[in-house]
């Protein structure tokens, strides 16, 4: 019997489907648990030697709830606790949608990265409160910047941490937060679109989340939101501005991760080539 056009068409259909279903049932039961550890050199304009082969810890996105289970963010702080890093960031987004129940949970499962050896510093997200998530981040020893930065002394070498609110955007306030910077500066930024203005103010590392590396990457499409980011995860530049972004740890809206696994990043400072 011959297949008509409106045959093959309707088992077309049936086969998409079955496939879609498929991969999203793989992005909830499996890849949104798979994380992993990026490790890589990150240039940095200017680097002194004091700061060559310092190593940053970043988690971030944990969105701690109801679908982002206990045992995945305890993964994550492990994944970065056994490498035991110089300094330790937290990105922003412990919680989703100001669900202040898991504000004390997140933290409590965080604190292993509290005290690394230079400090450990936290920003808040779009999803965060700004009493109860940074009241319980600080109580167990994180350094949690709203608008403010901070200097620490590393191998007899000055560096500013500076962090920022979520909804701090133009450059005149990013300029009033990094008032006093001197030598080489990091900013925290939840959103890394804020990269633009880091570049202006000749900013030399910026350390984002927020983008959940696009969460689901469908192939010969990409990310739906991707348009709107300079880059949805990794390591990219701008004028004389370092950016890394990272995929982050949980999920939002949807609990499914395709082909964009969560992560922690490992990131090792290297002076850009001249």
């Amino acid at each position: 019997m011959a297949l008509t056009r409106r045959d093959f068409l309707r088992s077309a259909t049936v086969v998409t489907a079955g496939a879609l279903t498929g991969v999203a049932a793989y992005g909830v039961a499996y890849e949104r648990h798979r994380i992993e550890r990026i490790v890589r050199d990150v240039a940095v304009r200017g680097l002194p030697p004091a700061l060559d082969g310092l190593r940053i810890g970043m988690i971030t996105d944990v969105h701690h709830s109801a679908v982002v289970s206990t045992e995945d963010v305890a993964r994550a702080v492990a994944a970065l606790q056994e490498v035991a890093p110089d300094i330790v960031v937290l990105g922003g987004d412990y919680v989703s949608f100001f669900d202040r129940t898991y504000a004390q949970p997140v933290a409590e499962l965080l604190a292993p990265l509290a005290h690394a050896p230079f400090g450990s510093f936290a920003v808040l997200g779009n999803h965060d409160d700004e009493r109860e998530v940074p009241a319980a981040l600080s109580a167990r020893g994180f350094t949690v910047l709203k608008d403010q930065r901070t200097a620490i002394m590393v191998r007899g070498e000055r560096l500013d941490i500076a962090g920022i609110r979520f909804w701090t955007r133009t450059a005149g306030e990013i300029a009033g937060v990094l008032k006093g910077t001197g030598g080489t500066t990091i900013l925290l930024a939840h959103d890394p679109r804020r990269l633009v203005e880091a570049a202006a103010l000749d900013v030399q590392l910026v350390l984002s989340g927020h983008t959940h590396g696009g969460q689901v990457i469908i192939p010969a499409i990409g990310a739906i939101a991707g348009r709107k980011f300079p880059v949805l995860a990794g390591f990219a530049t701008r004028e004389n501005t370092s950016l890394f972004v990272s995929r982050g740890v949980g999920t939002v809206y949807v609990p499914v991760r395709v082909n964009c696994p969560p992560d922690v990043a490992v990131l090792t400072l290297r002076p850009a080539a001249v």
